[in-house]
């Protein structure tokens, strides 16, 4: 069974998340790219991507701080 057939109705969370993770360090599996592409709308691709730089640029404050202090 095709992996883009078994759910058409739309992304999970994580979907979304490893979506984006895999995006910002640049790898990705064509097939994993492709079952992204045909599942996931851009708009939860977008906010995925928001939410996620708001994550890292949050987390480079605290290693930061963390590093100073």
């Amino acid at each position: 069974m095709n992996k883009i057939t078994e759910k058409q109705t739309g992304a999970r969370i994580w979907q979304i998340a490893k979506a984006v993770m895999f995006a910002f360090m640049g790898i990705r599996k064509e097939s994993d790219l492709e079952y992204d592409a045909a599942t996931l709308k851009p708009a939860q691709v977008i906010i995925g991507g928001i939410i996620g730089a708001i994550i890292f640029v949050l987390s480079i404050m605290l290693v930061v701080r963390l590093a100073v202090s």
